[in-house]
């Protein structure tokens, strides 16, 4: 039975089926058949990892995020990053990374980032010489930081499956998003060096962005200020974020209409609808690993192996290199964190640091053919094909793959700034 669902999972892979339908099905065949559980188990668990408390603040950084894009922050922080760095070789590259940088503190959404910054930077980049390929892949890349920069939607799914405190996996993503930050602004210089860039902004054009995006950048402040002071869960520091982003676009802005409001609540419910069926359905799978002991058999095979922990992050990232590949991010996540926690805790290892390598390595399926859902969103925004902007994803790969290996070898990233709010 157990090869049957197996078999059944890779042809739904083949056709095109939703992954939450691939985990879902595959995963009750054997739930039911094999393992001789009752339905009623599987929704009873199903339910429950919808209802963690942790994960209100899911649709509600969505929303925040998509109020902002409505509400004419996100072009004010885009403003901004181009008057500070735009006219350095490669400048308005490294200006649409700075912007997803700010954009990811308060977005909670990959997509809703590219969508918000490259709407803004890609047309402009593209009329001043950069390769729209490149552009596309980059916009993609950057958008990466959304896993890292906290904020993220990606910490607080891990903290849900390891029961870590949101606020220090928020705080472990940081120095990790600002080393990525610098690795992609440094491709983006040496590979548009010779490109000619815009005119050097003025000091008084530099002070009059900053004044039109501090509202924006005040918003970060809002959410983990709270959140470090005490003062505000993850959740209800998200519900803040959520008004304040109306009140500036309303009030401040005056771009916000009560239609952007509709549209944001419609988009934010599309995404929730998403990230949620997947953890719905991916508890199935959890329940058939606990029933069948797997993990524990896991941990005892490579005990047994005498593995260590070089060799367990190794094994952590080509596995994650390799689904991430072909699976979104959140499945792969509920696919085998809750393996890589106990194998992590029984070697001694920091679970913060499995989680910035784990994101690392896994965020770069982003990016690589056949689900890349990063350079699809990009290219949609582009208005261009996809296939066309393949020949550039290699370099990026390396890149991640630069930034995944440095993780491994420096836990520190991960670890340093959450021992000190600690």
């Amino acid at each position: 039975m157990k090869s049957a669902a197996i078999l059944l999972s890779v042809a739904l892979l083949i056709f095109s089926v939703p992954i939450f339908m691939v985990f879902g099905l595959g995963s009750a065949t054997v739930a039911i058949w094999s393992l001789k559980l009752p339905w009623s188990t599987l929704i009873q668990v199903s339910f429950g990892s919808m209802t963690k408390h942790v994960l209100i603040a899911v649709p509600l950084f969505i929303f925040a995020g998509m109020v902002m894009l409505r509400g004419g922050a996100a072009a004010r922080l885009v403003r901004f990053a181009t008057t500070l760095v735009g006219h350095w070789p490669g400048g308005l590259g490294i200006a649409m990374i700075l912007a997803m940088g700010f954009f990811a503190a308060f977005c909670g959404s990959i997509l809703a980032a590219i969508t918000a910054v490259g709407t803004i930077m890609i047309p402009q980049m593209v009329d001043q010489g950069y390769p729209k390929p490149f552009v596309i892949v980059l916009a993609a890349s950057a958008a990466f930081l959304e896993a890292l920069i906290p904020p993220s939607n990606a910490a607080i799914l891990f903290s849900a499956l390891t029961d870590v405190p949101v606020s220090r996996t928020f705080a472990a993503g940081f120095v990790p998003g600002v080393v990525l930050i610098v690795l992609l602004g440094a491709v983006v210089t040496w590979k548009c060096r010779h490109l000619k860039n815009p005119t050097k902004a003025t000091a008084s054009e530099r002070l009059a962005a900053l004044w039109a995006a501090i509202p924006g950048l005040f918003t970060p402040v809002i959410i983990l200020g709270g959140i470090y002071a005490g003062l505000l869960t993850p959740s209800e520091s998200a519900a803040v974020a959520g008004i304040w982003a109306i009140l500036i676009g309303m009030l401040i802005y005056r771009e916000l209409t009560f239609r952007g409001i509709v549209s944001a609540l419609y988009e934010t419910a599309r995404i929730t609808a998403v990230i949620f069926a997947i953890i719905a359905m991916a508890t199935f799978l959890s329940v058939v690993l606990t029933y069948s002991q797997t993990p524990q058999r896991i941990i005892a095979f490579f005990t047994e192996m005498e593995g260590t922990p070089l060799t367990f992050w190794l094994s952590v990232a080509v596995i994650c290199l390799i689904l991430g590949t072909f699976v979104e991010i959140v499945p792969v996540f509920y696919l085998t964190v809750p393996i890589f926690a106990a194998l992590a805790l029984s070697l001694n290892q920091d679970i913060l640091h499995l989680y910035v390598v784990f994101v690392a390595f896994a965020g770069i399926g982003m990016i690589t053919p056949p689900v890349c859902v990063g350079v699809y969103t990009a290219a949609g925004v582009a208005k261009e094909s996809p296939e066309k902007t393949f020949r550039e994803v290699p370099l990026f790969v390396c890149v991640g793959i630069v930034f995944g290996l440095l993780m491994i070898f420096m836990p520190a990233a991960a670890t340093w700034l959450p021992g000190i709010l600690n």
